[in-house]
């Protein structure tokens, strides 16, 4: 296995379990916030209970993001020194404006939030944590418009054999990079939403702290709800947007070969790449993917057939990606809707609790398969039309890369069991049953 293919493996890695733990802590942390201004508000001791237990499991998760966030970066040193010597003039901006004010500012928060208690006045320490979801969410619109100028680059000029700078602006209001942070950040908050229910359920199937998790159920229930709709909605706006930026991973998303008009939606299909044709086509839906890509039934969509062999994405990872996220993502508003007809009865509808409760790990592989299907359906290049990912890693032989890729999965397991371990134990013991008065 080539260098290229190992560092793309190792990025991969790092990139994949890292965010099993960003979604959790964008999504949470403004719950938090929501629960402590309810108690500020209401004098409600519930509440500041729940801003407590959730707190910790919120401060749990972000330790865990943190830690393994910092070997990304370093990465574009080490592994892809020549994509940062090409675009590090653009890419690199925006990391550090991520890095050096929203990472900061909210670690720095943060710890104002964990030892102020009882020494801020209510209504300051239920601000700093709208600090802390607010200097969090805005880190993220920095990554998200960093990897959106990847997707569709702007904003640039080729001088001197590399990419330089020259409008600041287009870059951060580049309509790819926002189109993923509509879609991205409400993900978030329907993955906390689905963390938070299918926790609550766990407890509510014991009749544990009836009213707290009771509480915390039904407002996961409704943040559920409406981002879930807003996922859906940004979802479409974005594969319209694919449709004109990106045909050849639209084309790969559907796995469609060829150019035509009235271009159908093929529900499941086998890929066969070497022969350009699908082996296997079930559910045959005619003009659906004119209506997806163009919202126009007779609209033409390119196929395949007419994108070089060497500029088509994988077509098999990017299909199944799509495929799978798409398929959850049409579940998780139907389950919210099913929760808000119960939520008066929860503990009487045994059978809704114990989805909810195995539904918990469905947001995290629908937001994995989401970020499969934009950097694999973007490839083979890095920068979208302007740099091909085998020209952009680091010139080091492929023995370092395979060592670091092994210790990356070693060092990453562990932590990942420990740190997955200390949260369920976290969330099965529940919250205190008492609390100090503030």
């Amino acid at each position: 296995m080539d260098v290229v293919m190992l560092s793309r493996l190792q990025f991969a890695a790092a990139t994949m379990f890292h965010f099993l733990f960003v979604p959790l802590t964008l999504g949470l942390s403004v719950l938090v916030a929501y629960m402590e201004t309810r108690y500020v508000r209401t004098g409600d001791e519930t509440y500041l209970r729940m801003t407590k237990f959730w707190g910790k499991l919120f401060l749990i998760n972000f330790a865990l993001g943190v830690v393994t966030g910092i070997t990304l970066e370093f990465q574009f040193g080490t592994n892809w020194s020549r994509y940062s010597a090409y675009v590090g003039d653009v890419f690199g901006s925006l990391l550090a404006i991520e890095a050096s004010v929203a990472f900061f500012l909210e670690s720095t928060f943060i710890g104002i939030w964990i030892f102020g208690w009882n020494k801020l006045s209510k209504k300051a320490h239920a601000t700093v944590m709208w600090l802390v979801a607010g200097a969090g969410n805005l880190s993220a619109v920095w990554i998200l418009l960093a990897n959106g100028w990847m997707q569709h680059p702007v904003g640039f000029t080729i001088r001197d054999g590399r990419a330089e700078l020259t409008d600041f602006l287009a870059v951060i209001t580049n309509k790819f990079g926002l189109l993923e942070i509509a879609h991205t950040i409400p993900s978030a908050f329907l993955l906390a939403a689905f963390f938070m229910m299918g926790i609550s359920a766990w407890h509510l199937l014991k009749k544990q702290h009836v009213t707290f998790f009771t509480r915390s159920f039904n407002i996961g229930l409704v943040v559920g709800l409406v981002s879930s709709i807003v996922v859906a909605v940004t979802g479409d706006m974005h594969a319209v947007h694919v449709t004109e930026t990106q045909p050849a991973k639209l084309a790969a998303m559907e796995s469609h070969w060829e150019t035509r008009t009235r271009a159908p939606i093929v529900m499941f299909a086998v890929p066969d790449e070497e022969n350009e044709r699908n082996r296997v086509e079930i559910g045959r839906i005619p003009g659906a993917l004119s209506l997806l890509g163009h919202h126009d039934i007779n609209a033409a969509v390119t196929g395949l057939k007419d994108i070089p062999r060497d500029e088509r994405p994988p077509v098999l990872p990017t299909f199944v990606s799509f495929r799978t996220m798409v398929a959850l993502g049409t579940l998780f508003p139907l389950l919210t809707i099913v929760g808000l007809f119960l939520r008066k009865r929860l503990l009487e509808s045994r059978w809704y609790l114990w989805v909810m409760l195995l539904a918990i790990p469905l947001p995290y592989l629908a937001i994995e398969m989401g970020w499969v299907l934009a950097e694999v359906g973007r490839q083979p290049w890095i920068v979208h039309g302007l740099l091909k990912t085998a020209n952009a890693a680091s010139p080091v032989a492929a023995s370092q890369v395979m060592t670091s890729l092994v210790g990356f999965i070693l060092v990453y397991g562990l932590l990942g069991i420990a740190g997955f371990y200390l949260i369920a134990d976290f969330a099965r013991k529940g919250p205190e049953t008492a609390t100090e008065n503030r």
